[in-house]
């Protein structure tokens, strides 16, 4: 209905190239909306290289630049191909030479992308390099500048196409006389060679077909060699200049060409795709096996996508065979994202049903798959819940995961559900565990009040999951409740005094404070820029020369929170001559447990803190293990997590977008007033070059951007197109433990007021008390202390 695509489909399809060779290509067409990114990672996983489709009238949108930067960041070899060339010439009417500028600014302007992201200087796309292809998929066609050369070679016979496909882009002029070509134009009047011998016979053919049938066509058609019948001349504009484009442009051979020079064979592309995720040793057995993606070897298989059937019961893994060869009917082990080889719970021997090939719509059934193929398989998909690695169930013992998906957009939207009859509340569960399984970053979970959550990217996003959920899953009437974001707590102080908190017996006590970190540190954790794996001394190393720290706070790092890519983090800040070390380090991974939970449930409204660092600046603990053993440990780091947080002036930080609005010169003030209503506000302005459009660039609340598409098009008479991402986190103005201000229903906040309002309105939503009780953080001795120190506290005891 939307026009969009919204699941990724993978094809095998063998294609001939330009001198008729054939080779068997795998693709996997993902959705272009930002929303549905999920589904490019899980894509990019199991590809060797990627084919970027860039809109010519366009140019580079939001997504394109998105795209570029995951591409680079997987390692894959990229490729450019310049879609819907057709509406320079039809929609926008540009002359040839404006085209070429057009077509220039779009390669450029990819390049410079690149070369942002990527450190391999030699990643350069141009059409002379034969990386970058031009196409119009509705008139068929598809051309690079070897692929065009060879039809100027097939028609004048003596010519070397490949020496002069290099002389058809850039500054480069034919000069008729000298019949050469040169760097200099021969007379004012001269083209490059691209327009020459490209562009210009593109624009005859098209304006040929869609000026003048009648008198000349069949005339041009006959010096082109193309014959068409009386009852095809006949046909309709769109349909006759499809006809006479495929017969001109032939096969997708230039498509082919471009693909087998640029993007490696799995065999070539095996060892990277491994050192980028496999998490074992690319030195084992099992490693050299995949990177010389062995058939003979032992089996290994990754999954990254879920496909159901037809009638939505069942589902099949889609994945690719890194070695060995997979056999309908075998019995293989499945290890999920859990799984590792201290810990196998994570596992289970399931038995291969059918395996398949696919081929976009319809499916072809195998018996077997070697290595280095893509392959449905059937059977397996009972314990799979997002991706998964298929081995064998014996003798492949040291088989360890492939990295579980990294995406590269946040879900921070999230809805409530409810069957409307409360007795389908299982049908409900059950469609809930298979839209799980059938969006890759899709997070459902239940809240301490029993409501159940679906968060995803955005609302096209939700919509989806919500159309798939009632129609496909469960089939049953569902209750949505007004979708709401997520937040994240944080402080923008240090904790005004030492906070302790004492084990329920009393015989251990730990110390804490609390302060932010500094700015760029948690997004360099998220990135895995930095790693809590790393050794103490280049951990060190990292901290000391990038932000700043001490030698001894940069290797008294103990953990991040809430998990290794937690953005927070836990420093021991305690003096050997003050504090047992060894007493102190028998009862770290307790603390260190304490501090993530506290870490994943803040006190404010129960969601995760942020930028956050926790020093330990003194511990008294029991030397009886007996009477330090976690359940005495854990809730007190726990809760002294919390109370050094409380102390430390906490703050709400929301989850804002950055949005994309291409709309026409007269509309741009519209959007602008449409963005101030929802505290907005623009950072760019600016036309797009060779378009009538202007592109604004802004940042949004997501809290504030539900209905922002509707009611921008409501404003620009529907001229105006948005695209919305998440961009970061901001801290909401206000304060949250303000008692002051009083919340009057259905009234709007002045913007003091917000932070205090969505934390009251987010804790009467999860069930929990009005506001946050200082008694369940702090003990009767630290309220003394407070006390003592004339501490007012707007808490409610």
């Amino acid at each position: 209905q939307r026009g969009v695509g919204i699941k990724s489909t993978p094809v095998t399809i063998v294609l001939p190239d330009t001198k008729g060779k054939s080779f068997l290509f795998n693709i996997i067409d993902t959705p272009g909306h930002v929303n549905f990114s999920d589904e490019v990672t899980a894509g990019l996983r199991i590809s060797d290289g990627v084919v970027l489709f860039i809109d010519a009238a366009e140019g580079v949108m939001l997504n394109t630049e998105r795209l570029i930067k995951h591409a680079v960041q997987e390692r894959l070899a990229v490729t450019v191909c310049i879609n819907k060339i057709d509406r320079l010439i039809l929609e926008l009417k540009l002359p040839p030479t404006d085209a070429y500028y057009k077509l220039r600014h779009i390669v450029d302007e990819v390049n410079g992308l690149i070369s942002m992201y990527s450190t391999d200087e030699n990643l350069i796309l141009s059409p002379l390099l034969g990386n970058v292809c031009f196409s119009s998929s509705q008139y068929s066609i598809c051309f690079t500048l070897g692929s065009f050369a060879k039809i100027y070679a097939d028609t004048y016979g003596d010519i070397n196409y490949q020496e002069f496909a290099k002389r058809l882009w850039g500054d480069i002029y034919f000069n008729p006389k000298t019949r050469k070509f040169t760097k200099k134009a021969p007379t004012s009047s001269s083209q490059r060679s691209f327009v020459e011998f490209i562009l210009e016979p593109l624009y005859k053919i098209l304006a040929q077909v869609v000026g003048d049938v009648d008198t000349t066509l069949p005339r041009t058609l006959d010096e082109l060699g193309i014959h068409l019948t009386k009852e095809e001349l006949k046909l309709n504009i769109r349909p006759l200049l499809r006809l006479v484009c495929k017969k001109f442009f032939g096969e997708f051979t230039g498509f082919v060409d471009m693909c087998v020079q640029h993007i490696p064979s799995p065999k070539v592309g095996a060892k990277t795709k491994i050192e980028h995720t496999y998490t074992g040793g690319v030195d084992s057995d099992l490693g050299e096996a995949m990177s010389e993606c062995d058939p003979d070897g032992p089996l290994m298989c990754h999954t990254t996508k879920m496909y159901s059937t037809d009638d939505g019961v069942q589902f099949h893994a889609f994945g690719r065979v890194l070695s060995g060869t997979i056999h309908a009917g075998q019995p293989v082990k499945v290890l999920g994202e859990n799984y590792t080889l201290e810990d196998e719970e994570d596992s289970q021997i399931c038995t291969v049903g059918r395996l398949w090939i696919s081929v976009a719509r319809y499916h072809i059934e195998v018996n077997r798959v070697p290595a280095g193929n893509w392959v449905l398989i059937e059977g397996v998909d009972q314990p799979i819940v997002k991706t998964a690695t298929v081995t064998e169930p014996r003798g492949n013992e040291e088989a360890q995961i492939f990295r579980p998906l990294k995406f590269n957009t946040t879900s921070v939207i999230k809805i409530a559900v409810e069957p409307v009859n409360p007795s389908e509340l299982p049908k409900m569960l059950d469609g809930l565990r298979k839209v799980n399984k059938s969006y890759p970053s899709l997070t459902t979970k239940v809240e301490e009040s029993g409501e159940h959550v679906i968060l995803g990217t955005g609302e096209l996003y939700l919509d989806c999951v919500m159309h798939d959920l009632r129609k496909m899953y469960s089939e049953i009437d569902i209750k949505v409740a007004d979708p709401v974001v997520t937040f994240c707590e944080t402080v923008v102080e240090t904790s005004s005094l030492k906070c302790f908190a004492e084990t329920p017996n009393k015989k251990n006590k730990i110390t804490m404070i609390a302060e932010p970190l500094e700015k760029g540190l948690a997004e360099d954790i998220e990135n895995e820029v930095v790693q809590i794996t790393w050794n103490r001394k280049k951990l060190g190393e990292f901290f000391q020369t990038k932000y700043d720290w001490d030698l001894l706070a940069a290797r008294s790092i103990w953990a991040f929170g809430p998990d290794a890519t937690g953005p927070n983090i836990l420093v021991d800040d305690t003096l050997p001559s003050e504090v047992d070390k060894s007493l102190l380090g028998s009862v770290k991974d307790s603390i260190v447990q304490g501090f993530q939970w506290g870490t994943r449930e803040g006190p404010l409204c129960d969601e995760l803190i942020r930028n956050v660092k926790f020093k330990i600046l003194d511990a008294v603990i029991a030397q009886e293990p007996l009477h330090r053993g976690g359940g005495q440990i854990i809730p007190t780091a726990r809760r002294v997590v919390y109370s050094a947080f409380l102390m430390a002036t906490p703050r709400l930080m929301e989850p804002y977008y950055f949005v994309e609005v291409q709309a026409p010169a007269d509309c741009v003030s519209a959007v602008y007033t449409v963005l101030a209503r929802r505290r907005g506000h623009v950072t760019q302005d600016a036309p797009i070059p060779g378009s009538p459009l202007y592109t604004i660039k802004a940042f949004i609340p997501a809290i504030d951007s539900f209905g922002f598409e509707t009611d921008l098009r409501t404003h620009t008479q529907g001229q105006a197109f948005s695209l919305s991402v998440f961009h970061h986190w901001q801290i909401v103005p206000g304060d949250p433990l303000d008692k002051s201000i009083v919340i009057r229903p259905l009234e709007p906040q002045p913007a003091p007021h917000l932070a205090r309002e969505f934390m009251i309105k987010t804790r009467r939503r999860k069930g929990l008390s009005e506001d946050v009780s200082i008694s369940k953080f702090f003990d009767d001795p630290m309220l003394l202390e407070l006390a003592k120190q004339d501490v007012v506290l707007n808490y409610p005891m």
